[in-house]
């Protein structure tokens, strides 16, 4: 698999065909189409904006060092700051099916950040392969006092019609359901999820989590590690209509399936202490 740096919409690596591509932008994984597929997996906002600063709606964001607004409720930006700032590119390699990219981030990166004061190194392994796709975040504590992470891979799945998919692999599982008004680990999974209104549900499960696409002819499966969380989101009509970053009706052809280690999961890092959050993607067909 060859690869090609590019400088737009963002500077960053594609492979040859343009069907793998990240920007070095909140090292954000954006497009992955395996061989034979006529599909991409990864969904992408035709109205994203892809600036300095911005986070891109779409793809693979990056939450980390907290989740949302935080374990306090009052964190910005949402879902840390790495997500819409640079990191450093560590290399590209390719063998004949598989392009790795890894990336790196740390203090002297992101700079100062006054609700995350410590001494951290974050690091993110990429392998675009011709039949999967996996994802690595690695994380660790440089300092001498403990600090406290939530981080997700904020997948973003490409559906044929998010109203028909069911989501399989979370029965029996335990979920937070945050569009609650006292959200609380308090509710259980039964069957597949189908979704028929705005979701957004924290999952205590690892996994892994199969999407069922009619609309597509396909299967997505979704396996975790180092993931105390699966996490299940789309905002609905109503809600993504506000979004000025999601084309009008585009909703309906994405799903959020993310590995995480969110709220009561959150980690904490003693000086020295690393962890490895990954998630990968496979294609299948539809039984």
């Amino acid at each position: 698999m060859t690869y090609t740096e590019i400088a737009a919409p963002l500077p960053g690596i594609e492979d040859s065909t343009g069907r793998c591509r990240i920007f070095d932008h909140g090292a954000h994984v954006v497009g992955w189409q395996p061989a034979g597929s006529a599909q991409p997996v990864l969904w992408l906002s035709s109205a994203t904006a892809y600036a300095a600063g911005k986070a891109i709606r779409g793809g693979i964001p990056i939450c980390f060092p907290w989740f949302g607004p935080g374990l306090s409720g009052d964190k910005k930006p949402a879902h840390g700051f790495v997500r819409a700032a640079p990191w450093r590119r560590e290399g590209a390699t390719e063998s004949d099916d598989v392009l790795r990219v890894e990336y790196s981030t740390d203090p002297s990166i992101s700079g100062d950040q006054p609700e995350f004061p410590y001494d951290y190194r974050a690091r993110l392994t990429v392998e675009f392969g011709a039949e999967h796709l996996l994802v690595s975040l690695w994380a660790s504590n440089e300092g001498d006092v403990p600090f406290t992470i939530e981080q997700a891979l904020h997948t973003y799945l490409a559906v044929g019609d998010v109203r028909e998919v069911a989501i399989d692999g979370l029965d029996g599982a335990v979920y937070l359901d945050k569009n609650s008004p006292e959200p609380a680990f308090d509710l259980t999974q039964s069957g597949p999820l189908r979704l028929d209104g705005p979701t957004d549900r924290v999952y205590l499960s690892e996994g892994p989590v199969t999407v069922r696409d009619p609309g597509l002819g396909r299967q997505l499966v979704s396996t975790t590690h180092g993931a105390s969380n699966v996490v299940v989101w789309n905002p609905w009509q109503q809600a993504a209509e506000q979004m000025p970053d999601m084309g009008p009706g585009e909703w309906t052809g994405m799903v959020c399936v993310e590995a995480a280690n969110v709220l009561a999961n959150a980690l904490t890092l003693l000086p020295g202490e690393h962890w490895t959050l990954s998630q990968r993607i496979e294609v299948l067909p539809l039984d």
